[in-house]
């Protein structure tokens, strides 16, 4: 569905766990950074914030298998989300809007915009614990449902995170 979303339905689809399933993002894509999950928090409706917790696995190296974290809040703005650091984060901001979710809420389609420290990208997420085959099949036959150009569902990678492509 591409029906734009507004706060309240924001608010009532986002918070709870995530699973990154596709994306485009060097982030996610160069090995070092595993299984990578969000867990968004309601702190307020009004106006919609949310605490964003990005849950990863280091790759191979020193630290391989440790979890990490990357913590923030997400303030709702007119149309996009603003993302912003916590702790020595603080200074860093990124953008972030949903342009899609399946009809049952377990698939979101985000899009970012680039800043500071990353490019724009997509990411395709999937509620956790959603039993939702065939995610990349469901994509696939409704791109512009979800917001994606023929280019833009070309250029994701499939994650081996548990949720099923």
């Amino acid at each position: 569905m591409r029906a734009s979303l507004d706060e309240q339905a924001l608010a009532d689809l986002l918070p709870g766990a995530w699973i990154v399933a596709a994306t485009n993002f060097p982030l996610w894509l160069s090995g070092q950074r595993r299984a990578p999950r969000l867990d968004y928090g309601l702190i307020s409706r009004e106006p919609l914030v949310l605490s964003d917790d990005v849950a990863f696995t280091m790759g191979p190296g020193k630290h391989e298998g440790k979890k990490k974290h990357i913590l923030g809040r997400d303030a709702f703005k007119r149309d996009e989300f603003v993302w912003r650091g916590t702790g020595v984060l603080t200074l860093l901001t990124s953008r972030w809007r949903v342009t899609g979710v399946s009809d049952d809420g377990s698939i979101v389609v985000t899009h970012f915009t680039q800043s500071i420290g990353t490019p724009a990208g997509v990411n395709i997420i999937v509620r956790e614990g959603a039993m939702q085959p065939e995610v990349r099949a469901v994509i696939a036959h409704a791109t512009d449902d979800f917001g994606l150009t023929p280019e833009q569902f070309a250029s994701l990678s499939w994650l081996d995170s548990g949720a099923s492509s």
